[in-house]
């Protein structure tokens, strides 16, 4: 699906520009668009680095693993189908701790294993399970503690102050995840309710 959007968006570029007889503008926006990606990604390298460097020290340090702790009551509240001594539980904790820890270098393997085991407890393999549905539902509106990359850009585009952003984006994550939690509660429910015909 994402290559017929990716697809789209080219080619109504092209027709644009050819329809107002500029189409020498593709191939300026080709090339700038070009350098501009390697400017950018040249100057996330040493902050991501750095980032990852410090998370990567947190992690060895214990703090991904006390987090997952603390998270134990209410991931276990979020996933009753999961058992409490599955590797799918400790999975989720250490792939929720790396998203709320910033560490999304961590956090996409461990997040293909934890759906790895929660598909193992499927028992209808065909189609997600609920567990598997609201892990994409947390995941996606993940609660970010240290937004690594966005302070990255913020720095590599001279911001003065980059880390400001921090408590906006927690707060921001934090009503994502609640309303995220919230839907996925709502849509099991109305799943689960019997279907008149």
């Amino acid at each position: 699906m994402i290559n017929y959007i990716w697809f789209f968006m080219i080619l109504s570029g092209v027709i644009t520009a050819a329809s107002k007889g500029q189409i020498q503008l593709v191939t300026e926006g080709v090339l700038k668009g070009s350098e501009q990606a390697v400017v950018v990604s040249l100057g996330l390298i040493g902050i991501v680095a750095f980032w990852s460097g410090v998370m990567k020290i947190a992690q060895d340090a214990g703090l991904m693993q006390n987090v997952a702790r603390a998270l134990g009551p209410l991931v276990r509240r979020l996933f009753p189908e999961v058992p409490k001594d599955h590797p799918a539980m400790g999975a989720l904790l250490l792939a929720m701790s790396a998203n709320i820890l910033g560490l999304g270098n961590a956090c996409t393997p461990l997040g293909l294993k934890a759906m790895d085991h929660l598909q193992a407890l499927n028992p209808h393999k065909e189609r997600a399970s609920d567990a598997m549905c609201t892990f994409m539902a947390i995941t996606s509106s993940s609660l970010t503690v240290i937004p690594t990359t966005i302070i990255a850009l913020r720095s590599t585009h001279g911001s003065a102050s980059p880390t400001e952003i921090i408590g906006p984006i927690m707060f921001a994550t934090a009503c994502s995840t609640i309303v995220a939690i919230a839907a996925d509660r709502l849509l099991r429910r109305a799943a689960k309710r019997p279907r008149w015909k």
